[in-house]
């Protein structure tokens, strides 16, 4: 029996990918001419930048001010922070979830403060009383530790639980927990290939939750695979 649902946050909720992506480039070209593409954005998505920017590094003279950087990008993310919306039917989803008698949870890479933010913006903070973030943790995505402490916190089974990621570092720390894992990708990431141990559908119009949240259904997956 499934009896939970936990939710990535950037990318999954709210299409943070995307305007990420389009900061990073513009930033990148006016302060270091480098070309960022989408092959090499997607690597970082759902973990750190640490891989970007030693990718980076390698193509300078010198190495770039990694602070200044974050700083300059932020400033730019701030000014149209206010404007991301939910993901088309996430919220709908959300209500089917919860309409369904399951525990919800987040489990996200990205820091708490950035999360609650968002959460606080679009009320949401009623549905999510477990939120799993890097202050959490001594490593994020793809390590499976932000999902073995939402599990830990959910009082429940690996198996028990639904992770519903975009990202394939986000789909291989649920993987590795042992977690039933959704993908549902977004502009960013829809190109990406995903392990054999995922299922992907393409919106959340898609999300069946008679499909999805049934254990069978996550069983008969295995099954296919062995």
């Amino acid at each position: 029996m499934i009896k939970a649902v936990i939710f990535d946050f950037d990318g999954t909720i709210i299409d943070t990918e995307t305007p990420w992506f389009k900061i990073y480039q513009t930033v990148l070209k006016e302060d270091y001419n480098f070309d960022l593409t989408l092959e090499e954005f997607v690597k970082i998505v759902g973990t750190t930048n640490g891989t970007l920017f030693d990718l980076i590094d390698s193509t300078l003279d010198e190495p770039m001010d990694r602070k200044l950087f974050k700083e300059k990008t932020h400033a730019h993310y701030l000014k149209i922070k206010n404007e991301l919306p939910l993901r088309e039917g996430f919220l709908d989803t959300l209500h089917r979830i919860q309409d369904a008698g399951l525990k919800l949870a987040i489990a996200s890479s990205s820091h708490r403060e950035w999360i609650v933010g968002f959460l606080e913006k679009y009320n949401l903070t009623e549905y999510f009383p477990i939120i799993c973030s890097a202050d959490d943790v001594d490593e994020v995505k793809p390590n499976p530790a932000l999902y073995i402490k939402a599990i830990g916190a959910l009082g429940i089974k690996p198996d028990e639980a639904v992770a519903v990621e975009d990202s394939v570092n986000g789909s291989l720390a649920a993987i590795r927990a042992g977690i039933n894992c959704l993908i549902i990708p977004n502009d960013v990431t829809k190109t990406l290939t995903f392990d054999e141990k995922t299922k992907l559908i393409q919106s959340y119009a898609e999300f069946d939750c008679d499909l999805y949240l049934n254990r069978e259904t996550w069983t008969a997956k295995l099954l296919e695979q062995s």
